[in-house]
């Protein structure tokens, strides 16, 4: 089954504008692939700097790339040679053309030490996230809900074969990759993080509560947080507090990017059992906030996602930004039949939110109330957002 990524276009046409074109995202998402195939009508020079024969072969990085000048040079997990980038720099700095280099992290740009400020000016960053729902299908919904994106795990043969992947996925992070990313932490103590995570997934971030929990001080478990929030693992939702003359929450909430990752953590591996699971309602609003924020990067550029919380109890799970305006403020309900709450009304006049949407388990889409539309995620996807 091909499934064509949503960032290709953009990836084009980066090519057309920087010298270095970087794809970050978590491992195993499917960058080198896309690399490739993008680029197979041109001649390429692929390197895997995980490779110890590969590094080798930069010892003198700048005599080496300039012998393969007339080809797209991709450079693969790039955070294994940060000092790279300073080469590089010498390198584009004498010959500006665009597209010469493709470079692939398993990291963020603030995570590989140097690159933001080497390659200033010379780099446009793209992240490629795991399957969207866009990218597989609506039909496909509770399927990607329930495996995650990761590609390997979403297009396993059988739901017990996707558990396997899944649970080897974070079995190689936890002994390796976040290591080698500046966790230097024992590897129980990372699973042990990485479960708490999974445990307050949907909930506000206490790194004091959690740094009790396993003996470690708050400014420790908020690097160890930001290290995985760098790897493409976690996702940090802020609070929106613009203006309003209200005691608001000002701690983060916290979601595992993948619900597939999250399931793994929980065990669950049929279908039916996240029905049954009691954590179904938060696993289902991470997974839509993340499918909202990965479709907002295509469709409302420079918008920004938060969630918003007064102390008094009025709320709502995700806020959308744009130009100093509140576009939408949104709910989300594992419900068929989702009621309008108090706090919801209050949220949208406190921050003067244009549009109010829940966005339920439902095949309808309806309106309760002038500006407060109820919808399936697909349909609010494809026919709100871009309108937003």
């Amino acid at each position: 089954m091909e499934i064509t990524r949503n960032i290709e276009p953009l990836l084009a046409e980066y090519l057309t504008i920087f010298p270095v074109v970087g794809i970050i995202g978590p491992r195993q998402v499917g960058k080198t692939t896309l690399a490739k195939a993008l680029v197979k009508n041109q001649p390429i020079h692929y390197l895997d700097l995980e490779s110890a024969a590969d590094r080798q072969k930069l010892s003198d990085p700048v005599l080496y790339l300039q012998n393969h000048q007339d080809k797209l040079i991709i450079l693969d997990e790039i955070q294994q040679m940060p000092q790279l980038m300073a080469e590089l720099r010498g390198i584009i700095d004498t010959d500006r053309r665009v597209g010469r280099f493709i470079i692939l992290g398993s990291a963020s740009p603030t995570l590989i030490k140097k690159s933001a400020d080497s390659l200033a000016g010379r780099i446009g960053y793209i992240e490629l996230p795991s399957f969207t729902l866009e990218e597989v299908g609506q039909e496909n919904e509770t399927k990607l809900w329930h495996r995650g994106g990761f590609p390997l795990a979403y297009l396993a043969g059988s739901d017990r074969g996707s558990m396997i992947w899944r649970k080897n996925f974070i079995r190689t992070y936890i002994e390796k990759d976040l290591a080698l990313l500046g966790l230097s932490a024992e590897p129980q103590t990372i699973e042990r993080f990485w479960r708490m995570l999974a445990s307050v997934h949907g909930n506000l971030w206490n790194s004091e509560s959690i740094g009790r929990s396993m003996g470690l001080t708050h400014p420790t478990i908020n690097k160890y947080l930001d290290l995985m929030e760098g790897a493409f693992l976690v996702r940090r939702l802020q609070p929106y507090f613009v203006n309003i003359p209200k005691r608001l929450v000002k701690s983060p909430k916290i979601y595992l990017r993948d619900s597939g990752i999250l399931h793994a953590f929980k065990d669950i591996i049929q279908e039916k059992d996240l029905l049954d699971d009691p954590q179904v309602g938060a696993s289902w609003e991470g997974f839509v906030i993340e499918q909202i924020i990965e479709e907002m990067q295509h469709t409302l550029i420079d918008a920004k996602p938060y969630f918003y919380r007064t102390q008094q109890g009025a709320e709502c799970d995700l806020i959308i930004e744009h130009n100093n305006q509140v576009k939408a403020a949104i709910e989300i309900k594992f419900s068929s039949a989702p009621q309008i709450s108090k706090g919801f009304r209050i949220t949208m006049a406190d921050t003067n939110a244009q549009e109010g949407f829940i966005i339920a388990k439902t095949n309808e889409t309806y309106k309760v109330e002038a500006n407060i539309t109820v919808t399936s995620l697909s349909k609010f996807l494809i026919d709100f957002l871009p309108k937003l």
